[in-house]
């Protein structure tokens, strides 16, 4: 149990170290000094970016298979207030842990191999009517919640975050809604534990990541080729967006807006500017595929072929 813990603590540390891997602000003159200190934040494939459905390329792609989704996590999950967002990390699996057989992971789509999941966080606004990075059909909902994915063939989403095939970010939207969105009860109630910044809590229960987006059409998303939208930048993401919102009420934003930065102000709007499309491909999922060949997609040199720009 000792090494369960220890190894949930080195992986919440790590992902912190890697989106965070200097102070930052979110500030329009702060965003605009990321560059100095990541070349990438100045890339020509960024994120996050605008959305208009009529400007996306419908194409019959297969559905994103999520598997292990409706899983358990392992537990004890660990959230922590980093100044910049709430994030969860996964904990990863050791030998002996025969509870739970392998982390949940993504294929299918336009994703070129299996990522397995190693973390999540939120965007969220000071106001109801802003708070998500993307911006859907000129619409900024409350809140978006991404959950981070490492290609498999890479041992550590560092190493993968050096390879434009490395990560993969799913994408889910939040609209104020009057009624509780069920599946943030649980990380809802903890967040008075991480009030601080740098303040980091043990769950003391689990859930699986199915529960989070119950509500969502899963088989309607786009996909592009982007970004992390935090320092360093890497232009190692290829997004996956589903634009069916899920509820969260008043009490629940509040609860998200109460936690403070690491100035000591209140954590909000911590979402990054929209970065330009330039010659990016948007596709949007048509049709019913519902499997994909891995096989098909694995080599990086399909992956990088011209069908992803103009």
């Amino acid at each position: 149990m000792h090494l369960i813990i220890l190894q949930a603590v080195f992986l919440v540390i790590c992902w912190s170290q890697v989106v965070n891997s200097h102070v930052f602000g979110y500030s329009e003159p702060n965003q605009r000094r990321w560059a100095r200190h990541h070349g990438h934040c100045a890339g020509k494939t960024q994120s996050p970016i605008a959305i208009t459905s009529s400007h996306t390329i419908p194409v019959h792609m297969p559905a994103v298979d999520m598997i292990g989704y409706h899983n358990l996590l392992p537990y004890p999950l660990k959230m922590i207030n980093n100044g910049h967002t709430v994030s969860i990390g996964i904990p990863k699996l050791n030998e002996s842990d025969d509870q739970f057989e392998f982390l949940p992971y993504v294929r299918g789509a336009k994703l070129p191999g299996e990522f397995e999941v190693e973390g999540l966080h939120f965007h969220w606004g000071d106001k109801n009517n802003r708070g998500s990075e993307h911006v859907i059909n000129d619409i900024r909902y409350t809140m978006e919640m991404h959950i981070v994915h490492r290609n498999k063939k890479y041992a550590t989403l560092g190493e993968a975050l050096n390879h434009p095939d490395g990560a993969a970010v799913l994408g889910f939207f939040f609209n104020l809604d009057e009624d509780e969105g069920q599946g943030l009860v649980t990380i809802n109630r903890h967040l008075h534990l991480i009030a601080d910044a740098n303040q980091e809590a043990s769950l003391n229960v689990t859930f699986s990541l199915s529960s989070l987006i119950s509500n969502v059409d899963v088989d309607k998303f786009y996909t592009y080729k982007g970004s992390l939208t935090t320092p360093p930048c890497s232009e190692a993401v290829t997004w996956i967006l589903f634009p069916d919102p899920i509820p969260i009420s008043p009490k629940q934003i509040s609860r998200f807006r109460q936690l403070s930065d690491t100035q000591d102000g209140a954590l909000v709007d911590n979402f990054r500017t929209l970065q330009p499309v330039g010659n990016r491909r948007i596709f949007a999922r048509t049709g019913h595929v519902r499997h994909t060949s891995i096989a098909a997609l694995k080599h990086e040199g399909d992956y990088l072929k011209y069908d992803w720009f103009y």
